[in-house]
């Protein structure tokens, strides 16, 4: 009988992670996520650093929220997700070093949005798939459709950015037009639905901790 070699043994991969950290986790500057009991994380989602996530937020599938990057003074200024905002799966949240973020209550990241601070959005806007939002300030109501740009302006509240437009100068900001009717509808339906799915995983949680 005609003995065949053994198979080489696979060699062992080295794993890339830090062992025992989660999803959840402090910057090199020691600063550590805050996290509303009545929000939702999902596990997929990374959270790193002076982060501070409001009640009732839904943070989605592979969303990036990371706040590291320090100012001379070394201090990283925070990251700040308002009540019943949704950030949405893929989306990015980040900020030049020293810079912050922030975005008001009910509003909406969506699918593969980037969010680059210095930033601040206001209440009720919706950043649309993926729009980019850097060096800017959003007032209230704000509609960035799908694709859209916002760099270096301060846009009007209740304004509306066309899908694909990039709006890179204060009178392009000013000269926008405002938001209809049916995008308000939208709007309020994008935040319904994502408070029915933070509930939602937050029951399915508490019976898998219970099981």
């Amino acid at each position: 009988m005609t003995h065949l070699p053994e198979p080489p043994k696979p060699q062992a991969t080295p794993s890339l992670a830090h062992d025992g950290w989660s999803n959840i986790r402090p910057n090199p500057a020691g600063d550590r996520p805050r996290i509303h009991p009545t929000a939702y994380v999902d596990s997929s989602a990374i959270v790193i650093g002076n982060v501070q996530i409001g009640p009732r937020v839904f943070v989605g599938p592979c969303a990036v929220i990371q706040a590291d990057e320090t100012a001379p003074s070394g201090r990283v200024a925070p990251i700040e997700i308002g009540d019943e905002c949704n950030v949405q799966d893929g989306v990015i949240i980040h900020a030049l070093g020293g810079s912050p973020v922030s975005t008001g209550p009910r509003t909406s990241l969506s699918h593969g949005c980037v969010v680059h601070g210095p930033c601040q959005i206001g209440q009720g806007c919706f950043i649309g798939f993926r729009a980019v939002v850097f060096n800017a300030r959003l007032a209230d109501g704000v509609f960035v459709s799908a694709g859209a740009m916002v760099q270096g302006v301060e846009v009007p509240a209740n304004r509306s950015i066309p899908p694909g437009v990039s709006v890179l100068s204060q009178e392009q900001a000013c000269r926008l037009d405002k938001v209809d009717p049916s995008q308000r509808v939208f709007v309020q339906a994008v935040v319904a639905a994502n408070q029915r799915l933070t509930a939602g995983y937050l029951r399915l949680s508490a019976g898998e901790r219970r099981a």
